[in-house]
C-alpha cells in the first residue's frame, strides 16, 4: 500500500474524521501506519481511543525521530504503538512536529494516562515539548544539563556543567511505577 490508500478500515474510520489531516498511510504485513498532521494529531488519538470500531485501549510505546540526517522537514517524528486488546489489533500512529527550532506537540496524557513518562522521556532526549502535560520535565538527564542528547546534531564530546553532588527527595512514597 502506498501514500493515500486507504483500503484499511481504521484509515477510512480516520479519514473520515480527520478529513485531509491524515496525510499518509501504509500498511506491512497487516500492521498499518497512518501519519496525521500535528493540528490534529490529539484528535486522531482521542478518536482511535473512544471510538467502538477501533478502541485501541492501551497505548504500547511511544517514542521520536530525529530525521535530520535525512534531510527531511519536519525534524521530528512522534510515533506511537497503540494496541486494541478486544480486537487483537495493532496502529502505529505518527505526526510530525512542525516547528523545527522548537518543536511542540500536543500531550495526549488526558486520553491515555501512560504516555506521561514517555512524553517526558522524549522532552528530555529530544527536546520535543508536548503541549498541555502535566509535569513536562527532564527524567533521565539532571536539570542542568544542556541540550538534549539523542538530537543528531548534539555534539558528542561536549562538556556538561558540573553540579554538586545532592540529596534528591523521594516523592514516589506510595506511588506504583
Amino acid at each position: 500500500m502506498t501514500n493515500g490508500d486507504s483500503s484499511y478500515p481504521v484509515t477510512e474510520r480516520l479519514r473520515a474524521r480527520c478529513g485531509d489531516g491524515v496525510i499518509e498511510c501504509h500498511a506491512h504485513r497487516g500492521d498499518e501506519t497512518i501519519v496525521v498532521r500535528a493540528d490534529c494529531y490529539h484528535q486522531a488519538v482521542q478518536f482511535l481511543h473512544d471510538d467502538p470500531e477501533c478502541d485501541f485501549d492501551f497505548l504500547s510505546d511511544l517514542t521520536a525521530v530525529d530525521r535530520w540526517k535525512l534531510r527531511q522537514s519536519p525534524r521530528f517524528e512522534i510515533i506511537l504503538h497503540l494496541y486494541s486488546s478486544r480486537r487483537n489489533a495493532r496502529i502505529r500512529l505518527k505526526t510530525r512536529a512542525q516547528d523545527d527550532a522548537a518543536p511542540t506537540v500536543d500531550s495526549i496524557v488526558d486520553v491515555y494516562p501512560a504516555a506521561n513518562w514517555p512524553e517526558r522521556e522524549v522532552w528530555d532526549m529530544f527536546g520535543v515539548r508536548f503541549a498541555g502535560h502535566p509535569n513536562l520535565k527532564r527524567i533521565l538527564m539532571y536539570e542542568e544539563f544542556v541540550g538534549h542528547p539523542l538530537r543528531k546534531d548534539y555534539p558528542v564530546n561536549k562538556r556538561q556543567p558540573l553540579v554538586e553532588e545532592r540529596h534528591i527527595p523521594d516523592d514516589r512514597a506510595g506511588m506504583m511505577f
